[in-house]
């Protein structure tokens, strides 16, 4: 038999204040289930790195999003995440939803552990989110007028964040989730350079995109005080899954949702009428 949904579900949601995890949260929320925010600045807190403030996160909870910082394909990635799915279940939580990295080998490690942890699970696997122009990572050069990054002319297809959090917010609250694994994209494949023009378009503005040898690149994050171990697991990043295996689209969002993805251009009309491009 088929697990069924619970509107009694106590939800831990790690990185709860990041561009998935907050708007998991809120969904989650907004269908009437008790949210517990995992983050440094959650009560109580928690903190991938220090084992000892899982157990006090966990307590009381019955289902988990989990979304691994700074990215599942980190070299301790896989183990942390099957650490904690293992000590989620043997405190009883029932319900895994794994936000994951599509073509990352240390991800697949890391969805491999969750699928072993005993629970009722549900695989999430994205690539480049939309949202990395205004959140954050690439807001600071979008707001300058320059974009340089080590990626060329292989497509991307950019998925929105949004669509990320109602499929992980319906693998919670809705039937016929468990087990199945969604990889995710936007409707079309975008390069970098398309996409800076696609978000000059829509904010009105001239946005440069410069293609960066990735050494350069790696020579540019350290010179800007980038933490070295941070500097190398992007340049390893940019190397490992823009060399074309994710230059194809997969119909994730229509199976978890029976809808299509938003386009990238509609992130983009939003965002820039939101102003968060404007200077």
């Amino acid at each position: 038999m088929t697990p069924t949904a619970t509107h009694h579900e106590n939800v831990l949601v790690l990185g709860g204040t990041g561009k998935t995890g907050r708007r998991v949260a809120a969904g989650l929320r907004a269908r009437g289930r008790h949210v517990r925010i995992g983050s440094r600045a959650g009560e109580p807190p928690f903190l991938w790195e220090d084992r000892a403030t899982w157990p006090k996160a966990l307590d009381g909870a019955t289902a988990a999003y989990i979304a691994y910082s700074p990215d599942l394909a980190a070299p301790e990635g896989a183990d942390d995440v099957g650490a904690f799915a293992a000590l989620a279940v043997e405190l009883g939580v029932r319900r895994l939803v794994l936000l994951s990295g599509r073509g990352e080998a240390g991800a697949l490690r890391g969805e491999q552990a969750v699928r072993d942890s005993g629970a009722d699970w549900t695989i999430v696997r994205a690539s480049w989110f939309a949202q990395n122009f205004s959140e954050d990572y690439l807001l600071g050069p979008v707001l300058a007028g320059e974009i340089a990054l080590p990626a060329g002319d292989v497509g991307e297809p950019f998925v929105d964040a949004d669509d990320i959090a109602d499929v992980a917010v319906a693998a919670f609250t809705e039937d016929g989730h468990v087990g199945r694994l969604y990889e995710v994209t936007g409707p079309r494949l975008l390069t970098f350079g398309e996409a800076v023009a696609e978000i000059g378009r829509a904010s009105g503005r001239d946005i440069r995109y410069t293609y960066l040898p990735v050494d350069q690149y790696g020579a540019a994050l350290a010179a800007d005080g980038v933490p070295e171990e941070v500097v190398g697991l992007l340049t390893a990043l940019f190397a490992e899954v823009l060399d074309g295996r994710n230059a194809h689209l997969s119909d994730g969002v229509h199976q978890a949702l029976g809808r299509g993805p938003r386009d990238f251009s509609a992130y983009a009309r939003a965002t820039a009428a939101a102003g968060i491009w404007t200077p």
